[in-house]
C-alpha cells in the first residue's frame, strides 16, 4: 500500500498527454549528441569523496583507470601496457600505454598514478587493505610505477581495477594532492569525455564532450570497464527530469535518448511503445541496505539495531523498489548478493522467521531506547529510495520510535551524511540506500561492512569482531577459505548489526530503438552509437 500511494502520482503523470517537445535539432546535430536521464542530479564531481553511484558514473567518462573490470570480474589492463611480478610477489611493476594525456596536455605519468592511488586508498577498503601491505610506492620514468609490498597480496589487480564507488581513477598529481576528505578544484582526467563546466546548470543539465584526443586501448572486448573506449557521439548531455512521469514523455516523444532507472509502474507503456527497448539494468541486481549512525543513540547499540534488525520484512521494502512482478525481487538476502562466491544462508534465520511488531515494541524498550527522536532522511528526486524511506519510516513508526521524516534531494542527503554531528544539530540517524550487485559480492568491497569507527563508512560503525573477519578474509589462502571466513561475518552481522540488509531487486533501463551498442551492465557512454 505505501509503494502505491508513494508511486501512485508518478505512474499516472505517464498516462498524461506528452509535453509538447522541444524543437528539433538538425539530423547532423542529433546524430552526434546522446541525451540521457540519469538517476539524480550530479551533485558531488569527485569520485574520491563519496560513493554516490551519479558520481561514480561521472568519473567513468571523465577519468580512466589502471586496469578495467570485465564481466567476468576479472581485471583487463586498460592505461596499463603490462606488469611484471618480482620478488615472490613482493614487487610488482606497471608500464602505462604510450600516448596517455590528461584533458590539459599533460601526459599521464607514473606519479600521476602514484598520488591517485593514495588518495583514493584513503577512503576506500580494498585501498586500506593494499596501503597496509604496502612498504614503498615509486616511478623510475614517466611510463612506469612501482609498488614494493611487505608481503604478497593477492588482490591487487582487483583493487586496481576497483569499479565500485569510490572508484579507483587517474587523475593529475596536483590534484591527487588534494585531502581526499575536500573536493577537488577542477576536473581534469584523461578519460573519453571532457567535464563541461560552462554548460554545467545544476539541476538540470550535466555536459560532457567527447576527448579528441582518447587514444582507445588496442584489441581486447568491450566488456564492462575493459575494452577500448571508442566513443560514437561528440556530446552526451544529462537531463534531469523534475519526475518520472516528465522522464517517460521525454523518452516517448524522442527528446531524450536514454532513461537510467524508469520506475517499474511505467514499464507497462514504455514497454508498449514499438520505438523504446527495456532491458534488465545488471545480471548482478541491486542490493538494498538501511545505514544507520552508530555515533548517537539509539543505533549506538548493537541490541537497538537488532530489534529493528528482527523486526523488518524484506518483503515490503523490496515490494517498493521493484514493483509487483515477483521475478524482479528476492528477500531471504544477506550481506553478500545471492548467487556469489560468498553469499550463503548463514544466520538467515533472523530475517525468515514470522514477524512479532507487538513484542519488538517491547524489545525496543528492554534494548535501551529512550524515546529519542530518530532523524530519518529520504531522497525525493530517486523513486526507488524514496519507496525504501516511506516503507522505514512506517516501520520505525510502528514500533513507537519518536521519527522526525527528512525529505530532501539525493544530493542533499548525501552532503548530510557525511556530517558527525548530533542529528539535533544537522546530522542524522538512517537512510536507505541501495548498491549495485557487483558492490556486494565481498566483505573488502563492500562499503557497508567497514566496521572501523571512523574509517568506516558514513554511520562509522565501530566492531572489531567484523574488521577481524575482513581482514583474515583477505589472508585466506583459496577460495574454501574465503568462503568459511565469509559465512562467520554474515552470521557477525546478524549479531552486530553494522546496517541493515533490505533484500535484492532488479530493474530496467529503457532506451530509443536506434541507441545501438550499449554495454551491458553499466552505464557507460563509449561503444554506444545511433543507427542510421
Amino acid at each position: 500500500m505505501l509503494r502505491r500511494s508513494f508511486l501512485r502520482g508518478a505512474a499516472a503523470a505517464g498516462t498524461l498527454p506528452f509535453l509538447p517537445a522541444r524543437p528539433a535539432l538538425a539530423q547532423n546535430a542529433r546524430a552526434s549528441v546522446l541525451r540521457y536521464v540519469p538517476q539524480s542530479d550530479l551533485t558531488i564531481v569527485d569520485p574520491v569523496t563519496t560513493t554516490a553511484y551519479i558520481t561514480r558514473h561521472h568519473a567513468l567518462m571523465v577519468f580512466d583507470q589502471l586496469y578495467g573490470l570485465d564481466a567476468q570480474l576479472k581485471p583487463q589492463p586498460q592505461m596499463v601496457e603490462g606488469h611484471n611480478v618480482e620478488a615472490d610477489g613482493t614487487l610488482w611493476t606497471f608500464r602505462l600505454r604510450d600516448g596517455l594525456r590528461f584533458h590539459d596536455g599533460e601526459p599521464v605519468r607514473g606519479r600521476d598514478c602514484i598520488a591517485s592511488i593514495r588518495r583514493w586508498a584513503q577512503r576506500d577498503s580494498l585501498g586500506q587493505a593494499l596501503m597496509a601491505r604496502t612498504d614503498a610506492m615509486s616511478a623510475p620514468d614517466d611510463r612506469s610505477f612501482v609498488i614494493r609490498l611487505k608481503r604478497p597480496y593477492g588482490l591487487m589487480l582487483e583493487t586496481l581495477a576497483k569499479l565500485g564507488p569510490p572508484v579507483l581513477v587517474i587523475m593529475p598529481e596536483r590534484l591527487a594532492a588534494t585531502d581526499p576528505a575536500q573536493q577537488m578544484p577542477e576536473v581534469i582526467g584523461s578519460g573519453p569525455f571532457r567535464f563541461n563546466t560552462k554548460e554545467r546548470l545544476v539541476g538540470a543539465r550535466v555536459v560532457y564532450d567527447r576527448n579528441p584526443d582518447y587514444r582507445p586501448r588496442e584489441g581486447g572486448a568491450v566488456s564492462w570497464a575493459a575494452g577500448p573506449k571508442r566513443v560514437h557521439f561528440e556530446r552526451v548531455e544529462w537531463q534531469v527530469m523534475p519526475d518520472p512521469g516528465t522522464a517517460a514523455a521525454a523518452l516517448q516523444n524522442g527528446e531524450v535518448d536514454w532513461w537510467e532507472n524508469p520506475i517499474n509502474d511505467l514499464l507497462p507503456t514504455l514497454q508498449g511503445n514499438p520505438q523504446i527497448v527495456t532491458q534488465l539494468a545488471g545480471r548482478l541486481g541491486n542490493l538494498g541496505t538501511a545505514v544507520m549512525n552508530h555515533l548517537y543513540p539509539p543505533f549506538d547499540k548493537p541490541a537497538v539495531r537488532r530489534v529493528i534488525l528482527e523486526a523488518l520484512t524484506q518483503e515490503d521494502f523490496m515490494a517498493a523498489a521493484a514493483g509487483d512482478d515477483e521475478k524482479l525481487r528476492r528477500t531471504g538476502v544477506g550481506i553478500f548478493t545471492p548467487g556469489t562466491s560468498m553469499a550463503s544462508d548463514a544466520g538467515l534465520d533472523i530475517l525468515t522467521r514470522k514477524r512479532d511488531l507487538a513484542r519488538a515494541k517491547k524489545d525496543l524498550i528492554a534494548a535501551g531506547y529512550k524515546g529519542e527522536r530518530v532523524v530519518l532522511m529520504s531522497a525525493s528526486d530517486n523513486p526507488v529510495l524514496g519507496a525504501l524511506g516511506e516503507v522505514m519510516h512506517d516501520l520505525l513508526q510502528r514500533l513507537g520510535m519518536n521519527v522526525q521524516y527528512v525529505v530532501s534531494d539525493w544530493g542533499t542527503l548525501v552532503t548530510r551524511r557525511a556530517s558527525k554531528a548530533p542529528p539535533d544539530q544537522g546530522g542524522w540517524n538512517i537512510f536507505s540506500t541501495t548498491w549495485v550487485g557487483l558492490d556486494m559480492t565481498n566483505p573488502v568491497g563492500e562499503q557497508v561492512l567497514r566496521c572501523g569507527g571512523q574509517k568506516g563508512f558514513f554511520g562509522w560503525p565501530d566492531i572489531p569482531e567484523i574488521e577481524t573477519l575482513r581482514e583474515a578474509w583477505i589472508e585466506a589462502p583459496d577460495e574454501d577459505g574465503r568462503q568459511r571466513i565469509a559465512r562467520d561475518l554474515q552470521a557477525a552481522a546478524m549479531v552486530q548489526v553494522p546496517y541493515l540488509p533490505l533484500g535484492q531487486y532488479f530493474y530496467r533501463t529503457a532506451y530509443r530503438r536506434e541507441i545501438r551498442d550499449i554495454v551491458q551492465d553499466q552505464f557507460v557512454f563509449w561503444n554506444a552509437r545511433r543507427e542510421a
